[in-house]
């Protein structure tokens, strides 16, 4: 491939860094899960935002969470055509194959990925519209959450839609048979988070509050 180029500098010294230090004094630990393959008990659906750091918020080791990570951490509902389903097929191997005991969708402040949507349905955005806009159409999937706080001034409405992308994401995997098996035989638990970013904040999902409240 003609257009690869060596890493920056920088990421080469981190790594070096990295492979004399923590690798180095963790060797036992690399090596056997090289040898013995992943269990993770949970899978955590998140945003790509570099902002969000989620294995740092848990302090969570190497092989402990299967992590998948996208715009604005949605999840499409199922959909069985045949097409290219990263999000999907990456539910459908930690559920199936991997067996994980949660899948944990954590939304955040600041989301640009929800920002553009609802720029989008409120019609600031109308390149989103665009068939060739890969983020509008992916950011449709959020269409259902606006329809519910569209209503709110929109001062109010960024920060609902952040948590409605949660909900909707929620909404989508019991549309997947197998996940909705799982949780019905309960071996499976579904969870939804959000993250203050700036705060270091993070509120779940209470279904009896019907509303995202602070541990």
């Amino acid at each position: 491939m003609e257009y690869a180029r060596p890493l920056p500098h920088y990421l080469v010294s981190r790594y070096s860094g990295w492979k004399a230090t923590t690798y180095q004094d963790n060797k036992a630990w690399y090596r056997r899960l090289a040898a013995h393959g992943q269990h993770p008990r949970a899978m955590i659906i998140s945003c790509c935002d570099s902002r969000q750091h989620v294995t740092s918020i848990f302090g969570a080791d190497e092989g402990e969470f299967f992590i998948h990570r996208n715009i604005a951490g949605l999840v499409p509902p199922y959909s069985p055509d045949g097409g290219n389903h990263g999000t999907s097929a990456t539910v459908e191997y930690a559920v199936t194959a991997l067996k994980v005991a949660h899948v944990i969708v954590i939304g955040h402040s600041n989301c640009g990925g929800v920002k553009g949507c609802d720029d989008m349905c409120s019609g600031h955005a109308p390149q989103l519209l665009e068939k060739t806009s890969f983020v509008g159409r992916w950011m449709d999937i959020l269409r259902p959450g606006y329809e519910r706080v569209a209503h709110l001034p929109d001062a109010d409405r960024a920060r609902a839609l952040e948590k409605e992308a949660v909900l909707v994401s929620l909404e989508n995997l019991m549309t997947f048979p197998f996940v909705r098996e799982a949780v019905e035989a309960e071996i499976l638990t579904l969870h939804g988070l959000w993250n203050d970013i700036g705060e270091g904040g993070l509120e779940q999902y209470d279904p009896a509050a019907k509303a995202f409240v602070p541990f």
